[in-house]
C-alpha cells in the first residue's frame, strides 16, 4: 500500500520571508508511489485525510503562529527582541538610538502570541529594559493577541518593580476593556498584595469584575474579593476591604445584582471554600450581612470555627460605634474620598479607628 507523508517544514521565527503566508507554516510534502496514483479507493482515502489535516492546520491549529505583518520579518525586529530576551539594556539602548531601529520598537515577534519588546520585557521582569523602551517611546498600553497589556503581563508574573515603572509611565491600572480579566483580578487570584496596593494607589477599581456576565443561576460577581477568598489570600482580602470593596457582593452596580438570580455573597463563598474565622471577622467588621438564607447548606463545607464564630456574631450584633465607622467609610467611598481619612480634622484616635489601625470594637 502506498504511504502518505506529511512533513511540516521548520520555519525560523525571525527569518520568515515576507512573501510567505500562514500556509508556509503548514507546508507539506505529500508523496505517493506510482501504484498509488493508479491505485485503490483506500489510498485515495488516505490522501483525502491528509488534505483535511493540512486544511485544519491552516485554518485553526496554527492561526496563533502567524506573524503580525511584514515588519516582524525584519532583522531589526529580531535584534531588538533578542536584546530584550538576553536582558541587555545597554545593547537595547544602543540599538534604539540608531535611526534604522527606531521604527521597529512596536514590532511584534515570537511564536504563539507575537508580542512587542515592552510586553516581553514586562513579562520577564527585565526592569532596565522596560525603562529603556519606555524612554524611547514604546506604547505603554499596547495589546497582544489576547488583549493583554504589558502591565497585565507584569502583574500576572509578579514583577512589582516593572508594575511600578509601567504605572508611573501612565499604564491603565484597569487593563484593557477588550480583555475579560484585569490586573486587579490577576493580582487578587495570585496573592500579590504589594502589587494590589500599587494598582489601587493608581486608581484601579476595587469592585471590578470579569467583563463577561455570569450565566449560571447563583453565580457570584467574580470580583477581586471573591478571588482572594477562594485562594485564601487573607492580606489581599483585608487590603481590598480597606480600600472600599463592597463586602456583600463585591459589586456596587445594582442593575447587575438585580439581573442575577440568587447571587452568591462573599460570605457564602468564604464558607463554601473553607476560609477561617479571620475572613468572616473581616467581613463583619466591614459591614457584611451575617444572615444567610440556608446555613445548613454549608455545614459540611465550612470550617467549624468559622461557623461557630458566625453563629456568635448573629446573636451579638456589632456595637453602634462599629456601625458608625462602616457608615462613614461607605459615604467617603461614594464621594471618592476614602483615601483622605488621615487628613480629616478629627482626633488621631478617631482617624486610627476609621482606618482599622487599633483593636477597639
Amino acid at each position: 500500500m502506498a504511504a502518505v507523508y506529511c512533513d511540516v517544514l521548520p520555519v525560523h521565527a525571525c527569518r520568515l520571508p515576507t512573501s510567505r503566508k500562514l500556509s508556509s507554516l503548514c507546508l507539506a510534502h505529500c508523496s505517493l508511489s506510482q501504484s498509488a496514483i493508479a491505485g485503490t479507493r483506500k489510498c485515495w482515502g488516505l490522501l483525502l485525510s491528509a488534505t483535511v489535516i493540512i486544511y485544519i492546520a491552516k485554518s485553526h491549529r496554527f492561526c496563533m503562529l502567524k506573524h503580525r505583518g511584514h515588519e516582524d520579518d525584519h532583522e531589526e525586529t529580531c535584534e531588538i527582541i533578542l536584546a530584550v530576551q538576553m536582558d541587555k539594556p545597554q545593547l537595547l539602548f544602543d540599538l534604539l538610538h540608531q535611526d534604522k531601529y527606531k521604527n521597529y520598537i512596536e514590532s511584534r515577534s515570537g511564536w504563539g502570541v507575537p508580542v512587542t519588546p515592552l510586553r516581553l520585557a514586562a513579562s520577564q521582569g527585565f526592569l532596565e529594559c522596560v525603562k529603556v523602551l519606555l524612554a524611547n517611546g514604546a506604547e505603554v498600553d499596547c495589546l497582544d493577541a489576547k488583549a493583554q497589556t504589558p502591565l497585565f503581563a507584569a502583574v500576572s508574573a509578579g514583577h512589582l518593580d516593572c508594575v511600578r515603572e509601567l504605572l508611573k509611565a501612565g499604564a491603565n491600572p484597569r487593563g484593557s476593556v477588550h480583555n475579560n480579566c484585569s490586573p486587579m483580578l490577576s493580582a487578587s487570584r495570585v496573592g500579590h498584595v504589594n502589587i494590589l496596593k500599587e494598582l489601587l494607589e493608581y486608581g484601579a477599581d476595587v469592585n471590578t469584575r470579569a467583563r463577561r456576565r455570569p450565566k449560571r443561576p447563583g453565580s457570584s460577581c467574580t470580583g477581586p474579593l471573591y478571588l482572594a477568598a477562594v485562594y485564601g489570600h487573607l492580606e489581599c482580602f483585608r487590603t481590598l476591604l480597606l480600600h472600599g470593596a463592597e463586602p456583600n457582593y463585591n459589586c456596587t452596580d445594582q442593575d447587575i445584582l438585580r439581573r442575577m438570580k440568587n447571587p452568591v455573597s462573599v460570605l457564602e463563598t468564604c464558607l463554601r471554600h473553607g476560609c477561617g474565622p479571620e475572613f468572616i471577622n473581616l467581613l463583619i467588621d466591614f459591614g457584611a450581612r451575617v444572615h444567610l438564607p440556608n446555613m445548613n447548606a454549608y455545614q459540611s463545607l465550612a470550617q467549624r470555627p468559622a461557623l461557630e464564630f458566625l453563629e456568635r456574631e448573629k446573636v451579638y450584633p456589632r456595637s453602634l460605634m462599629s456601625q458608625c465607622r462602616v457608615s462613614i467609610r461607605r459615604r467617603l467611598y461614594q464621594i471618592g474620598k476614602l483615601g483622605f481619612i488621615d487628613q480629616l480634622d478629627i482626633p488621631k484616635r478617631m482617624v486610627n479607628y476609621l482606618l482599622y489601625q487599633n483593636n477597639q470594637q
